[in-house]
Protein backbone atom coordinates (compact mmCIF):
# COMPACT_ATOMS: atom_id res chain seq x y z
CA UNK A 1 0.00 0.00 0.00
CA UNK A 2 1.77 3.58 -1.08
CA UNK A 3 1.34 6.49 0.76
CA UNK A 4 -1.24 8.23 -0.94
CA UNK A 5 -3.59 4.97 -0.64
CA UNK A 6 -2.71 4.75 2.94
CA UNK A 7 -3.69 8.47 3.47
CA UNK A 8 -6.96 7.64 1.66
CA UNK A 9 -7.31 4.60 3.77
CA UNK A 10 -6.87 6.33 6.71
CA UNK A 11 -9.31 9.31 6.59
CA UNK A 12 -11.85 7.06 5.35
CA UNK A 13 -11.73 5.04 8.00
CA UNK A 14 -11.60 8.25 10.33
CA UNK A 15 -14.81 9.22 8.53
CA UNK A 16 -16.29 6.13 10.00
CA UNK A 17 -15.05 6.52 13.60
CA UNK A 18 -15.66 9.75 13.80
CA UNK A 19 -19.68 8.91 12.54
CA UNK A 20 -20.03 6.80 15.20
CA UNK A 21 -18.18 8.52 17.88
CA UNK A 22 -20.45 11.65 17.41
CA UNK A 23 -23.76 9.84 16.92
CA UNK A 24 -25.47 12.68 16.71
CA UNK A 25 -26.55 14.75 13.79
CA UNK A 26 -24.72 13.57 10.80
CA UNK A 27 -24.97 10.00 11.51
CA UNK A 28 -28.51 10.18 12.63
CA UNK A 29 -29.64 12.33 9.75
CA UNK A 30 -28.05 10.00 7.77
CA UNK A 31 -29.93 7.21 9.04
CA UNK A 32 -33.32 9.08 8.33
CA UNK A 33 -32.20 10.03 4.58
CA UNK A 34 -31.13 6.82 3.62
CA UNK A 35 -32.78 3.19 2.81
CA UNK A 36 -30.73 0.18 3.39
CA UNK A 37 -30.05 0.54 -0.36
CA UNK A 38 -28.55 3.32 0.05
CA UNK A 39 -31.45 5.54 -1.82
CA UNK A 40 -32.92 8.85 -0.07
CA UNK A 41 -36.09 8.51 1.90
CA UNK A 42 -38.95 11.21 1.40
CA UNK A 43 -37.58 13.49 3.81
CA UNK A 44 -34.41 14.20 1.95
CA UNK A 45 -33.45 15.00 -1.71
CA UNK A 46 -29.97 13.89 -2.82
CA UNK A 47 -27.86 16.35 -4.36
CA UNK A 48 -25.06 16.46 -6.84
CA UNK A 49 -21.75 17.59 -5.78
CA UNK A 50 -19.86 18.95 -8.13
CA UNK A 51 -16.19 20.05 -8.56
CA UNK A 52 -16.64 23.58 -7.24
CA UNK A 53 -18.27 22.18 -4.02
CA UNK A 54 -15.55 20.50 -3.61
CA UNK A 55 -13.08 22.77 -4.25
CA UNK A 56 -9.03 22.32 -3.49
CA UNK A 57 -10.15 18.70 -1.28
CA UNK A 58 -8.15 18.39 1.60
CA UNK A 59 -5.47 20.84 1.65
CA UNK A 60 -3.28 22.18 4.50
CA UNK A 61 -0.97 25.22 4.51
CA UNK A 62 1.52 22.44 5.68
CA UNK A 63 3.38 24.86 8.42
CA UNK A 64 4.79 24.07 11.42
CA UNK A 65 1.93 25.53 14.27
CA UNK A 66 2.60 26.39 17.59
CA UNK A 67 1.40 25.77 20.82
CA UNK A 68 -1.74 26.77 21.51
CA UNK A 69 -2.09 29.59 24.63
CA UNK A 70 -4.50 28.97 27.02
CA UNK A 71 -8.08 31.08 27.12
CA UNK A 72 -7.02 34.21 29.36
CA UNK A 73 -9.61 36.71 27.27
CA UNK A 74 -12.98 37.16 26.49
CA UNK A 75 -15.94 39.22 24.51
CA UNK A 76 -15.83 41.76 27.55
CA UNK A 77 -12.42 41.36 28.48
CA UNK A 78 -10.47 40.42 25.50
CA UNK A 79 -6.48 39.67 25.49
CA UNK A 80 -3.73 42.56 25.07
CA UNK A 81 -4.40 44.15 21.40
CA UNK A 82 -1.58 44.65 18.84
CA UNK A 83 -3.40 47.45 17.96
CA UNK A 84 -3.49 48.76 14.45
CA UNK A 85 -3.37 47.77 11.36
CA UNK A 86 -5.05 44.29 12.99
CA UNK A 87 -5.55 44.43 17.02
CA UNK A 88 -6.24 40.35 16.94
CA UNK A 89 -5.77 37.40 15.09
CA UNK A 90 -8.71 36.21 13.17
CA UNK A 91 -10.21 32.27 12.41
CA UNK A 92 -11.27 32.29 8.59
CA UNK A 93 -13.51 30.23 6.91
CA UNK A 94 -11.51 29.44 3.76
CA UNK A 95 -14.72 27.50 2.12
CA UNK A 96 -13.33 26.68 -0.88
CA UNK A 97 -9.78 25.19 0.85
CA UNK A 98 -12.31 23.19 2.97
CA UNK A 99 -10.19 24.37 6.54
CA UNK A 100 -10.56 27.09 9.18
CA UNK A 101 -7.20 29.06 9.51
CA UNK A 102 -6.34 31.16 11.75
CA UNK A 103 -4.00 34.05 10.92
CA UNK A 104 -2.20 36.94 13.18
CA UNK A 105 -1.80 40.33 12.77
CA UNK A 106 1.67 39.69 11.92
CA UNK A 107 0.49 37.13 9.32
CA UNK A 108 1.59 34.28 10.35
CA UNK A 109 -1.12 30.99 10.62
CA UNK A 110 -1.04 29.73 14.20
CA UNK A 111 -3.61 27.57 14.03
CA UNK A 112 -5.63 24.94 11.32
CA UNK A 113 -8.30 22.59 10.86
CA UNK A 114 -8.35 20.57 8.08
CA UNK A 115 -11.22 18.50 6.30
CA UNK A 116 -11.25 15.02 8.07
CA UNK A 117 -13.23 14.26 5.49
CA UNK A 118 -14.56 15.81 2.50
CA UNK A 119 -18.03 14.15 2.69
CA UNK A 120 -19.00 15.16 5.85
CA UNK A 121 -16.72 18.29 5.89
CA UNK A 122 -16.96 20.15 2.96
CA UNK A 123 -17.17 23.99 1.87
CA UNK A 124 -17.26 25.65 5.34
CA UNK A 125 -18.57 29.49 5.08
CA UNK A 126 -18.92 30.53 8.29
CA UNK A 127 -17.16 30.18 11.37
CA UNK A 128 -18.06 31.94 14.88
CA UNK A 129 -16.59 31.41 18.35
CA UNK A 130 -18.60 30.27 21.35
CA UNK A 131 -18.63 32.40 24.25
CA UNK A 132 -16.09 31.10 26.19
CA UNK A 133 -14.08 30.93 22.67
CA UNK A 134 -13.68 26.78 23.15
CA UNK A 135 -15.61 25.88 20.43
CA UNK A 136 -16.24 26.98 16.88
CA UNK A 137 -19.99 27.02 15.29
CA UNK A 138 -20.01 26.53 11.56
CA UNK A 139 -22.09 25.93 8.49
CA UNK A 140 -21.93 24.69 5.38
CA UNK A 141 -24.22 25.78 2.65
CA UNK A 142 -23.98 23.52 -0.07
CA UNK A 143 -23.15 20.41 2.20
CA UNK A 144 -25.96 21.15 3.84
CA UNK A 145 -24.93 20.64 7.49
CA UNK A 146 -23.83 22.71 10.36
CA UNK A 147 -20.86 21.81 12.91
CA UNK A 148 -19.29 22.58 16.80
CA UNK A 149 -15.19 21.87 16.18
CA UNK A 150 -13.60 21.75 19.62
CA UNK A 151 -10.18 24.64 18.96
CA UNK A 152 -7.87 23.13 21.11
CA UNK A 153 -8.44 19.40 19.75
CA UNK A 154 -8.75 20.21 16.35
CA UNK A 155 -12.22 18.30 16.64
CA UNK A 156 -15.42 18.00 14.55
CA UNK A 157 -17.78 17.14 17.42
CA UNK A 158 -20.87 17.77 16.17
CA UNK A 159 -22.96 17.85 13.11
CA UNK A 160 -26.51 18.35 12.27
CA UNK A 161 -27.77 18.23 8.91
CA UNK A 162 -27.42 15.47 6.43
CA UNK A 163 -24.05 16.08 3.78
CA UNK A 164 -25.27 15.92 -0.09
CA UNK A 165 -29.43 16.00 1.09
CA UNK A 166 -31.58 18.85 1.19
CA UNK A 167 -34.44 18.88 3.40
CA UNK A 168 -36.91 20.24 5.85
CA UNK A 169 -37.60 17.30 8.01
CA UNK A 170 -35.88 16.63 11.47
CA UNK A 171 -32.27 16.26 10.48
CA UNK A 172 -32.24 18.44 7.36
CA UNK A 173 -31.59 21.75 6.35
CA UNK A 174 -31.33 23.52 3.01
CA UNK A 175 -28.47 26.01 2.43
CA UNK A 176 -27.76 26.60 6.23
CA UNK A 177 -26.40 29.94 6.71
CA UNK A 178 -24.50 31.58 9.24
CA UNK A 179 -23.41 29.52 12.58
CA UNK A 180 -23.18 30.31 16.17
CA UNK A 181 -23.22 28.96 20.00
CA UNK A 182 -25.41 30.64 22.16
CA UNK A 183 -24.56 31.50 26.05
CA UNK A 184 -26.87 28.28 26.78
CA UNK A 185 -25.28 26.17 24.77
CA UNK A 186 -27.54 26.17 21.89
CA UNK A 187 -26.82 26.11 18.78
CA UNK A 188 -28.57 28.78 16.04
CA UNK A 189 -28.26 28.84 12.00
CA UNK A 190 -30.56 30.66 9.00
CA UNK A 191 -31.62 27.86 7.31
CA UNK A 192 -31.85 29.87 3.82
CA UNK A 193 -33.92 28.04 1.48
CA UNK A 194 -36.19 27.15 4.10
CA UNK A 195 -37.01 30.41 5.00
CA UNK A 196 -36.40 29.60 9.17
CA UNK A 197 -34.14 30.28 11.76
CA UNK A 198 -33.48 27.06 13.80
CA UNK A 199 -32.19 27.05 17.58
CA UNK A 200 -30.92 23.33 17.57
CA UNK A 201 -29.63 22.05 20.87
CA UNK A 202 -26.94 19.70 20.32
CA UNK A 203 -27.75 17.17 23.34
CA UNK A 204 -30.25 16.03 21.59
CA UNK A 205 -30.85 17.35 18.24
CA UNK A 206 -34.09 18.82 19.15
CA UNK A 207 -35.86 22.16 17.81
CA UNK A 208 -35.74 24.50 20.39
CA UNK A 209 -37.28 27.75 18.58
CA UNK A 210 -37.81 27.91 15.03
CA UNK A 211 -39.12 31.25 13.42
CA UNK A 212 -40.11 31.39 9.70
CA UNK A 213 -42.05 28.87 7.63
CA UNK A 214 -40.37 26.88 4.82
CA UNK A 215 -42.58 27.86 2.09
CA UNK A 216 -43.86 30.71 3.04
CA UNK A 217 -40.66 33.06 2.09
CA UNK A 218 -41.82 36.38 2.89
CA UNK A 219 -41.46 39.08 5.62
CA UNK A 220 -43.16 38.79 8.43
CA UNK A 221 -40.98 38.15 11.42
CA UNK A 222 -41.02 36.12 13.21
CA UNK A 223 -43.47 33.51 11.71
CA UNK A 224 -42.45 34.16 8.28
CA UNK A 225 -38.66 35.35 6.54
CA UNK A 226 -37.49 36.20 3.45
CA UNK A 227 -34.59 33.45 2.92
CA UNK A 228 -32.36 34.63 5.65
CA UNK A 229 -29.26 34.40 6.08
CA UNK A 230 -27.87 35.91 9.09
CA UNK A 231 -28.81 34.93 12.62
CA UNK A 232 -26.70 36.94 15.14
CA UNK A 233 -26.86 36.67 18.71
CA UNK A 234 -25.91 40.32 20.67
CA UNK A 235 -24.99 40.54 23.72
CA UNK A 236 -27.97 40.42 25.94
CA UNK A 237 -29.46 36.97 24.20
CA UNK A 238 -31.29 39.22 21.53
CA UNK A 239 -30.86 37.78 18.06
CA UNK A 240 -30.17 40.25 14.65
CA UNK A 241 -31.80 38.80 12.15
CA UNK A 242 -30.72 39.14 8.48
CA UNK A 243 -33.30 38.58 5.10
CA UNK A 244 -32.07 38.98 1.88
CA UNK A 245 -35.58 39.50 0.02
CA UNK A 246 -36.15 43.28 0.99
CA UNK A 247 -32.59 43.81 2.42
CA UNK A 248 -34.50 43.54 6.25
CA UNK A 249 -32.33 43.29 9.38
CA UNK A 250 -34.64 42.95 12.37
CA UNK A 251 -34.11 42.78 16.42
CA UNK A 252 -35.37 39.88 17.62
CA UNK A 253 -35.54 38.36 21.13
CA UNK A 254 -34.98 34.69 22.28
CA UNK A 255 -39.05 34.87 22.67
CA UNK A 256 -39.69 35.87 19.41
CA UNK A 257 -40.41 39.70 19.96
CA UNK A 258 -39.90 41.89 17.19
CA UNK A 259 -38.08 44.78 18.84
CA UNK A 260 -37.19 46.75 15.48
CA UNK A 261 -37.28 45.88 11.81
CA UNK A 262 -35.81 48.42 9.00
CA UNK A 263 -34.43 47.74 5.03
CA UNK A 264 -30.82 47.99 5.03
CA UNK A 265 -30.16 51.41 2.67
CA UNK A 266 -28.12 51.09 -0.30
CA UNK A 267 -27.78 47.12 0.08
CA UNK A 268 -29.15 45.04 -2.34
CA UNK A 269 -28.24 41.69 -1.13
CA UNK A 270 -27.18 42.01 2.78
CA UNK A 271 -25.14 39.73 4.04
CA UNK A 272 -24.86 38.55 8.13
CA UNK A 273 -25.66 41.99 9.79
CA UNK A 274 -23.77 42.78 13.17
CA UNK A 275 -24.10 45.58 15.28
CA UNK A 276 -21.29 47.73 16.05
CA UNK A 277 -18.68 47.68 19.26
CA UNK A 278 -20.74 50.33 20.90
CA UNK A 279 -23.99 48.30 19.87
CA UNK A 280 -25.57 51.29 18.54
CA UNK A 281 -25.46 50.62 14.69
CA UNK A 282 -25.94 47.96 12.41
CA UNK A 283 -22.96 47.10 9.89
CA UNK A 284 -23.62 45.06 7.05
CA UNK A 285 -21.58 43.74 3.91
CA UNK A 286 -23.78 43.52 0.51
CA UNK A 287 -22.72 40.11 -1.66
CA UNK A 288 -23.06 42.38 -4.59
CA UNK A 289 -20.35 43.05 -7.65
CA UNK A 290 -18.63 45.86 -6.71
CA UNK A 291 -19.58 45.09 -3.53
CA UNK A 292 -20.38 47.68 -0.52
CA UNK A 293 -20.37 48.05 3.19
CA UNK A 294 -22.72 50.15 5.20
CA UNK A 295 -23.07 51.37 8.82
CA UNK A 296 -26.14 52.98 9.46
CA UNK A 297 -28.26 53.87 12.60
CA UNK A 298 -31.87 51.86 12.50
CA UNK A 299 -33.49 54.20 14.47
CA UNK A 300 -33.40 56.49 11.65
CA UNK A 301 -31.73 54.64 8.70
CA UNK A 302 -29.19 57.40 8.35
CA UNK A 303 -25.81 55.74 6.69
CA UNK A 304 -22.60 56.86 8.85
CA UNK A 305 -19.95 55.41 7.09
CA UNK A 306 -19.82 53.61 3.53
CA UNK A 307 -17.32 52.20 1.93
CA UNK A 308 -18.07 51.77 -1.91
CA UNK A 309 -15.68 51.43 -5.05
CA UNK A 310 -16.72 50.82 -8.59
CA UNK A 311 -13.66 49.39 -9.91
CA UNK A 312 -10.12 48.28 -9.75
CA UNK A 313 -8.08 46.86 -7.06
CA UNK A 314 -9.94 48.82 -3.71
CA UNK A 315 -13.06 47.09 -5.42
CA UNK A 316 -14.99 44.84 -3.57
CA UNK A 317 -16.51 41.15 -5.06
CA UNK A 318 -19.25 39.83 -3.13
CA UNK A 319 -18.37 40.75 0.59
CA UNK A 320 -20.14 38.12 2.53
CA UNK A 321 -19.21 39.97 5.96
CA UNK A 322 -18.14 43.07 7.44
CA UNK A 323 -17.63 43.94 11.08
CA UNK A 324 -16.10 46.52 12.83
CA UNK A 325 -13.02 45.94 15.04
CA UNK A 326 -12.42 46.06 18.45
CA UNK A 327 -10.06 48.69 20.34
CA UNK A 328 -9.16 50.58 16.46
CA UNK A 329 -12.73 50.92 15.13
CA UNK A 330 -11.45 50.23 11.49
CA UNK A 331 -13.43 47.61 9.18
CA UNK A 332 -12.29 44.02 8.49
CA UNK A 333 -14.22 42.37 5.59
CA UNK A 334 -14.35 39.54 3.59
CA UNK A 335 -13.89 39.88 -0.30
CA UNK A 336 -15.02 36.39 -1.16
CA UNK A 337 -14.55 36.54 -4.69
CA UNK A 338 -11.03 37.80 -4.86
CA UNK A 339 -9.55 35.56 -2.19
CA UNK A 340 -8.74 37.87 0.16
CA UNK A 341 -9.62 39.15 3.70
CA UNK A 342 -8.59 43.02 4.35
CA UNK A 343 -8.92 45.61 6.70
CA UNK A 344 -10.09 49.11 5.82
CA UNK A 345 -9.47 52.36 7.42
CA UNK A 346 -12.16 53.77 9.22
CA UNK A 347 -11.17 57.50 8.33
CA UNK A 348 -9.10 57.40 5.12
CA UNK A 349 -11.41 53.89 3.53
CA UNK A 350 -7.70 52.55 2.28
CA UNK A 351 -6.53 48.84 2.60
CA UNK A 352 -4.27 48.75 5.63
CA UNK A 353 -3.51 45.19 6.15
CA UNK A 354 -4.54 42.46 3.52
CA UNK A 355 -4.22 38.41 3.88
CA UNK A 356 -4.91 36.64 0.49
CA UNK A 357 -3.03 37.58 -2.92
CA UNK A 358 -6.12 39.27 -4.78
CA UNK A 359 -7.95 37.45 -7.70
CA UNK A 360 -5.86 34.34 -7.29
CA UNK A 361 -6.64 30.90 -5.46
CA UNK A 362 -4.02 29.38 -3.26
CA UNK A 363 -3.55 27.41 0.31
CA UNK A 364 -0.01 27.71 0.70
CA UNK A 365 0.64 30.33 3.37
CA UNK A 366 -0.40 33.75 2.32
CA UNK A 367 -3.11 32.53 0.18
CA UNK A 368 -7.00 31.52 0.21
CA UNK A 369 -9.90 30.29 -2.10
CA UNK A 370 -12.80 31.61 -1.78
CA UNK A 371 -13.12 33.24 2.18
CA UNK A 372 -16.53 33.45 3.19
CA UNK A 373 -16.26 33.92 7.27
CA UNK A 374 -14.41 34.78 9.46
CA UNK A 375 -14.40 35.48 14.03
CA UNK A 376 -11.85 37.54 16.29
CA UNK A 377 -9.73 35.96 18.37
CA UNK A 378 -9.86 38.01 21.25
CA UNK A 379 -9.75 34.69 23.78
CA UNK A 380 -5.99 33.95 23.32
CA UNK A 381 -2.97 35.90 23.60
CA UNK A 382 -1.37 34.93 20.72
CA UNK A 383 0.65 38.21 20.81
CA UNK A 384 2.62 36.94 24.16
CA UNK A 385 2.63 33.42 23.08
CA UNK A 386 4.63 34.34 19.95
CA UNK A 387 7.07 36.91 21.79
CA UNK A 388 5.96 39.57 19.85
CA UNK A 389 7.07 42.92 20.66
Amino acid sequence: MNKNTRRVASRQAALVALLLAVGLGAATAWAQGTTKAGKPKVPGVEVTVTAEMTGAGIVSAGVALPPIPPITGNRKNPVPSWGKPLPYPVVIADRRNNRLIEIAPDKSIVWEFVSPALKVYRGNEDVNFSPDGKLLAVSEEDNFDVHIVDYEKKALTWTYGTPDFRGKAPGFLNYPDDAHLLADGKFITADIRNCRILIIDPKDNSIATQWGTPGKCNHKPPHQLGHPNGATPLENGDILVTEISGSWISRITREGKVLWSVQAPNIRYPSDAFLTVDGKQVIVADFWKPGRIVIFDPATRKISWEYFVKDGEKMLDHSSIARELPDTGDIFVVDDLRDRVLVIDRKTKEFIWQYGVTDTKGHKPGYLFYPDGFDIDVFRDWKAALKKP
